[in-house]
């Protein structure tokens, strides 16, 4: 069944379809509203079983497909504000109205006990399963939150100020990308290596002190920069002490 079956999000039209009795959401749909350039940019950060591309009815070429679990790495990855928002639409009015059996019984059920023992049975763990990932994607949403966090500050920072949000001093920081392999110290200025020089994360300032007799040039990073280390030091299990916190209240409250 190709049949597309069409919601309403805020004057956003996201359309689903059930292909061979799973549902699927139209990926571009999704990539539209969580703010995406395209439908790949965002499927780059999903895993290879969370979509798919078909053809659907009326339509002349193959469609970008996510199933439920795909839905939320989307999510995940969103940096609209909104993001959490929709979250809260697709759980609270599209799911329960695509589940195949969330919101009536079909007459073969109600005429066969065994098999309708077997639905409800499938059902309870399909919603486990969509607990656990609706768990997963709220233990996630400080990502989130750093991210509007920087969006919203357009300026240069210090490398310090860096710093302070995981804790550390700049120094430390330093040293850290230094041995990451991304800078390198000449004189009293730290420069970015090749590899990284034209992507746009630092730019340098020169101060003029001494009285006009000596420039001394600063480093500063933008938010571009700012993002690159945030996932640099995240592969290294190094998280800003704002996601700490929350991970900390988090555990705090499982144990209570």
């Amino acid at each position: 069944m190709n049949e597309l079956q069409n919601f309403n999000f805020e004057g956003n039209n996201i359309r689903t379809v059930s292909i061979n009795d799973k549902f699927y959401f139209i990926g571009k749909d999704v990539a539209d509203v969580l703010g995406y350039s395209e439908t790949n940019a965002m499927t780059k950060r999903l895993d290879e079983e969370d979509f798919i591309s078909a053809k659907l009815e009326g339509m002349n070429m193959n469609s970008t497909l996510i199933n439920e679990s795909g839905l939320y790495s989307a999510i995940i990855g969103s940096r609209l504000p909104a993001a959490k928002k929709f979250k809260r639409w697709v759980t609270s009015e599209v799911l329960p109205s695509i589940r195949k059996y969330g919101m009536y019984a079909r007459d073969e059920l109600l005429d066969n006990p065994e098999l309708l023992l077997d639905v409800v049975t499938s059902l309870k763990a399909e919603r486990e399963k969509r607990l656990i990932a609706e768990q997963q994607v709220n233990e996630l949403q400080p990502k989130a939150t750093y991210y509007d966090l920087i969006l919203q500050n357009n300026s240069l920072v210090s490398i310090s100020k860096i710093a302070k949000d995981y804790g550390m001093s700049g120094v430390t920081l330093n040293k850290r990308l230094h041995d990451y392999g991304v800078q390198f110290k000449q004189g009293k200025t730290w420069l970015l290596y090749q590899k990284y020089a034209d992507k746009g994360y630092t730019q340098s300032k020169t101060e003029i002190v001494n009285g006009g007799k000596t420039t001394v040039m600063h480093t500063y990073w933008t938010q571009a920069g700012r993002l690159f280390i945030y996932d640099l030091l995240k592969t290294e299990g190094v998280y800003p002490s704002l996601e700490k916190n929350y991970e900390n209240s988090f555990e705090r409250r499982c144990w209570n």
